[in-house]
């Protein structure tokens, strides 16, 4: 509040007449590196006593003290905590109408809309939009499935990707092309530092020899990197153990069968040829008995 009221009354003599100038487009600062938020000033005359001049950086929404400049000096009585011993100008350039902020380490939360005021004579002041960006990792793609996973079951892809800002987008794929974001489930969850774990869930149904890929998209720096996995026969228990077991166990019990139908069919040719000699023998003894009756 006494920051405002101070500005007030420095500006409250002065005319609107500087032409302050800032970049249109939002300056994407990267995390834990230093900025630089431009502004420029110009007025009716083509120099001006320094002593005369005065900026004041201030957050726009909470007219926060960033940095205040005037009597030839920093006056930093009133700067916010949060910016302390993380700003500067340049005081080599100021007689050249620059009023920039140095701004370093910059964190999540210095994303935000910065006002320029400049004072000489005249006052003009300008707003800027400042945007904070972070790389994430490289994405890593994982699968879990139930145990003994066949074709058809349903499967759990996994996309993860750490400590980038903002909040990514995530575009999964088959190997043809086609966008599977419909069946996906994304999960951010920001740290202390206030950049983002990105975790995607993609659910499918298994079918060998299927590949899938993860591309993740930092909305302001572009795409950062993908990944992908092929899930093959190969990489799978098919046919799972048990049906191994089944068809071993069935293996051995043809082997059983066959053996078993020759033991009977040898058997049973035994048996037939043990039965067709008795009846000779007894058709013989019969015939010799018939013999003898006429004999007698």
């Amino acid at each position: 509040m006494l920051q405002m009221l101070l500005l007030s009354s420095l500006l409250a003599a002065c005319s609107l007449a500087l032409d302050v100038q800032v970049p249109e487009s939002p300056v994407v600062a990267l995390f834990g590196t230093d900025a630089v938020l431009n502004c420029t000033f110009l007025g009716k005359e083509a120099t001006f006593d320094p002593s005369q001049l005065s900026i004041f950086w201030q957050v726009a929404d909470t007219q926060r003290s960033v940095h205040s400049y005037w009597d030839q000096q920093d006056q930093l009585g009133y700067q916010e905590e949060r910016f302390a011993n993380r700003t500067s100008l340049f005081p080599a350039h100021l007689a050249a109408g620059n009023a920039s902020l140095l701004l370093k380490r910059v964190q999540v939360t210095d994303e935000g809309i910065y006002t320029c005021f400049v004072k000489v004579q005249d006052y003009g002041k300008a707003a800027l939009i400042m945007q904070v960006a972070a790389p994430y990792s490289k994405p890593s793609v994982t699968w879990e499935a139930a145990v003994n996973p066949k074709p058809g079951d349903l499967v759990a892809l996994t996309c993860v990707a750490y400590g980038g800002y903002p909040e990514a987008q995530v575009l999964w794929q088959d190997a043809s092309g086609h966008n599977l974001t419909e069946n996906v489930t994304v999960s951010p969850v920001a740290n202390e530092q206030g950049l983002f774990t990105i975790k995607s869930v993609l659910t499918v149904f298994l079918e060998p020899n299927s590949t899938y890929s993860c591309r993740l998209t930092n909305p302001l720096l572009g795409e950062e990197g993908h990944a992908s996995v092929t899930i093959s026969a190969q990489g799978m228990i098919f046919p799972p153990v048990a049906l191994w077991v089944t068809v071993g166990l069935a293996v051995c019990l043809l082997g059983l069968l066959v053996a078993l139908a020759a033991v009977c069919h040898k058997k049973i040719k035994e048996s037939c040829e043990e039965m067709r000699a008795e009846e000779e023998a007894k058709e013989l003894e019969e015939a010799k008995e018939l013999e003898e009756a006429k004999k007698g």
